[in-house]
């Protein structure tokens, strides 16, 4: 793996650390149930980090 490629994954994940952290406060001070804080989190987890992928892909393809 190259220099560029390894700070790209661990800057995702510190990101998705952070991002699901405060997704997951929210929801408990909103329903303050942790099974559906259980099941936002996991499907936060997959989801943004699916959506993170493809938009820097997109960025990766635009050429200024």
């Amino acid at each position: 793996m190259k220099k560029g490629q390894k700070k790209n994954l661990l800057k995702t994940l510190s990101w998705r650390i952070i991002a699901t952290s405060t997704t997951l406060l929210l929801a408990y001070l909103m329903t303050g149930q942790l099974e559906v804080v259980k099941a936002i989190g996991v499907s936060d987890v997959f989801l943004k980090t699916a959506i993170y992928f493809f938009h820097e892909r997109t960025w990766n393809g635009i050429h200024f």
